[in-house]
């Protein structure tokens, strides 16, 4: 993924960058300094290895590995595509929500390696995981944007991250020989997937409940509105009643006009 091609509501097309996707980049940058100057033990205590998390508890590492990267171009492509992609959800959603999806989909991809390589010790570091569930929330939400691969060839988003998804998972069964923690990006994407149709499926209930409720109150308005006029039809009838009753007498009405004082009458009782 080397190019992006912005559309009119795209990426890009607002103004200053976002203020997580803004601190997320600093953060990230921050971390991988501190670790390419001072090495050490701290990958083998903040990144996340499967095996320690479960045996010793050490269920810190689920959050803290995505800040930690295993070289130049691993931070790099990681951040060029948080702030390429994740600008545009964070415009949409706001900075609250969009924060926490990228932190749901981080850990959930940590817990999905664990899950599935439980006794591995070998550690896992980098922000791929809530990368990876970026890329699907990104690809559910505008799938016919282009992204140009090497600049040139324009890819749908959609087809883009069905093709990473499917890499992943063939390359997730060759045993991660490559060193790259392909079950992170698999689960990083397929909890930002289900998260997401979760959240959409409500939004859609939740939008149908209102209808209906504002259906109801639609309809109550109106009867109430019927009432009211017919209320006022039959007041006008009064009046003009009780001005023949002070120019002929009571007896001169017809039993119609009586009937009519009649239910004007129970219906001020009743209130």
């Amino acid at each position: 993924m080397n190019g992006y091609r912005p559309q009119f509501s795209g990426f890009g097309a607002r103004g200053m960058m976002p203020p997580v996707v803004k601190a997320l980049l600093i953060s990230n940058v921050a971390v991988y300094m501190i670790t390419y100057f001072i090495p050490g033990t701290i990958t083998g205590i903040f990144g996340l290895v499967p095996k320690l998390v479960w045996s010793r508890l050490m269920i810190w590492q689920l959050f803290t590995y995505m800040f930690l990267h295993g070289g130049f171009w691993h931070i790099l492509m990681n951040m060029f595509i948080l702030w390429m992609f994740g600008s545009d959800l964070e415009r949409a959603w706001g900075s609250r929500e969009f924060l926490k999806f990228y932190i749901i989909c981080g850990v959930g991809a940590g817990l999905f390696n664990v899950a599935f390589q439980p006794s591995s010790l070998i550690p896992i570091i980098g922000a791929s995981g809530a990368i990876y569930g970026i890329l699907a929330a990104y690809a559910l939400m505008y799938p016919n944007r282009l992204v140009y691969i090497y600049f040139l060839f324009p890819v749908k988003v959609k087809y883009l991250v069905i093709f990473l998804a499917v890499m992943s998972f063939f390359m997730s069964m060759g045993g991660g020989r490559d060193n790259i923690a392909h079950f992170a990006h698999l689960g990083g994407m397929l909890i930002g997937y289900v998260y997401l149709k979760f959240n959409i499926g409500m939004w859609r209930l939740n939008s149908l409940k209102y209808k209906i409720s504002s259906f109801k109150h639609k309809q109550k308005m109106q009867k109430v509105a019927r009432q009211h006029e017919k209320e006022k039809i039959l007041m006008e009838e009064v009046d003009q009643i009780l001005d023949k009753i002070n120019k002929v007498g009571y007896d001169k009405l017809s039993k119609q006009e009586k009937r009519i004082l009649e239910d004007a009458s129970e219906r001020l009782s009743d209130k």
